[in-house]
Parts: C-alpha cells; structure tokens; sequence
C-alpha cells in the first residue's frame, strides 16, 4: 500500500527588533522548492495552517509566523499593536529568515499585513493566495462596518470589542457560515486558551481600534494589485459573515485573470474544504514558480 508523504515540520522562533516570533516551517524532500508564506488570521495564529502545510509540505516550504499577540510569539510589554507594527515585525522576520522570494497566501488580518508588505517590496512577491482576505469596500457586511466604525471614545466599544474574544464569540467565527460538525473544535479552542492570555486582550482591542487604517489603504492596495498583476488565487469561504463573496469577485476588477473558487462555508474555509483547496494551491504553485521563478534561491532548509 502506497501512503502520501505527510511532510516533516520544525517549529523555532526568530528574534525581530524584540519580538521573539514564533514560526512554523515545512521540511520539502526537494532543494529550492516553491516557497509559500502563510499569513493569519483574527483570532488564530500559524496553528491554523497546521494541516494544509501536513497536506503540501513535503513537496513546497511552507511558512508561517505567529504575529505579535498572537500563538506562541512573545511580545515586550511596551510594544505598539497596530497594523503597521505587524507588518514591521513580519517584514523583519522574513528578511532574517532569508527570503527573496516567495507566493503569498493572505487571510483575514493576513490580507493588511501582507499588503502592506507588497508595498514595501514588490520583488518579494511571486503571486498571491487570497482567502477571505479583503481588500476592497464591498467585501465588507454591515456588521464588519459597524465594528470597524468603532472608536476607543464611543461608550461601549471596548466592552463590543471583547465580546468578541470570549469563546462564543471566538467559536462563532468558525462556525457561522459553515457545517459545525465539519469544524475541528480545537482550533477554536487554541485560540482562546492565546486570546485568555495575559494581555493578549489588551493587544486584540487596540488591533480593532486601528482597523480603519486599513480602509483608508484599500485604494493604495488595489493600485498596486493593477501596476504589479501579480497572478493570484482566491479560494474564498462565501458565507463569511465579516467578508461577503463581493470582496472576492472585486478583485477580478484589478486582476481580471485571477482564478476565482468560491465555497460554500464561512470565514475559516480551510477548516472544512482543505481536500478542495490544498490542490488547487498546489497546482498554483508550480504554474507560479514556473513562470515567475525567484529572484535568488530560497537558502537551504536546515533538516
């Protein structure tokens, strides 16, 4: 009987300007294989990705760093939570890991994180893998506007905000759109053991305050999306209660040849439809490498 190779994994941290960041990274049995850095989501952390890098790892170097207040990364306790302070942290952990080059798979936070990062170094980016990762005004539901409208002087947001990061609420994001028994109950439940840490709510609450930065960046985003036509693959969870499928086909407006795969479940479309999306991924990533290649090799994995 003949298995699937299930791919060897190393979890480490890295020191970035303070932060020891936590990462995880998949072991390819090939050299200068195809690299692929996975960027979160609210209110997880690398943990999300731990099955699609089982599912794809031993044939593509699968990266993916925990940010600042989430997982396993430790923070200062002085440190700034703003999207910009994500972006400088992750942009300095893939600058001390080596990477020249690599496709990028942006979810959820992942999407400002990972923009703002392809702003800063174009050269970096070989293509993109969207999942629910928004960057466009229509991806946006009613309750997201509310939330992002939300301001630390308005009476009650804070108190809205951690609502948010209590186990229904955290359960919920998993659950709403999708088929619950299909959902694993541990990732929810990892992420609330993090969120529960000591000032992790604290971190969670000025993230949610400074989200509107992100709006105010969604014309710079999609310019960039037209000037640089990276090749991109959205696999996007349509029932998401926080980013409708618009968010998905606008997009198409900037990267009309985007390949575009919609599926019927929620916001987290990985926990329930990975069968459906790891091969599309991968077949992805040898069309991407292929044609683009890297700017330099990708550095030796350590075994």
């Amino acid at each position: 009987m003949v298995f699937p190779l299930v791919a060897r994994a190393v979890h480490r941290h890295l020191d970035v300007d303070g932060v020891r960041v936590f990462y995880r990274e998949s072991l390819p049995e090939r050299d200068h294989a195809p690299v692929l850095l996975l960027l979160h989501g609210f209110p997880s952390a690398s943990h999300q990705f731990r099955r699609l890098i089982d599912a794809l790892g031993s044939r593509y170097r699968l990266v993916a760093p925990d940010y600042p207040g989430f997982g396993h990364t430790e923070t200062p306790a002085d440190f700034t939570y703003s999207f910009d302070r994500l972006a400088d942290i992750t942009e300095g952990f893939v600058r001390r890991l080596g990477l020249t080059r690599f496709v990028m798979y942006v979810f959820d936070f992942g999407a400002p994180v990972g923009f703002r990062l392809a702003e800063r170094h174009p050269e970096w980016i070989a293509g993109l893998v969207v999942q629910n990762g928004n960057a466009y005004e229509e991806g946006l539901s009613d309750s997201a506007r509310d939330f992002i409208a939300l301001r630390p002087a308005t009476p009650g947001a804070e108190n809205t905000v951690r609502d948010l990061l209590t186990l229904p609420g955290t359960r919920g994001q998993y659950e709403t759109g999708a088929v619950p028994e299909r959902i694993a109950p541990e990732g929810w439940t990892l992420d609330q053991h993090f969120l529960d840490l000591p000032g992790r709510k604290e971190a969670q609450v000025a993230l949610a305050f400074d989200y509107h930065s992100n709006l105010e960046r969604y014309d710079r985003w999609q310019a960039w999306l037209r000037e640089h036509t990276p090749p991109t693959l959205i696999t996007w969870g349509a029932n998401d209660p926080f980013f409708p499928a618009a968010g998905a086909h606008a997009y198409l407006r900037d990267l009309p040849d985007a390949e575009l795969h919609l599926f019927d479940t929620g916001h987290f479309a990985l926990e329930d439809h990975l069968p459906q999306i790891a091969p599309l991924i991968a077949g992805f990533l040898d069309r991407t490498w292929n044609r683009r290649g890297v700017a330099a090799p990708a550095p030796a994995v350590p075994r």
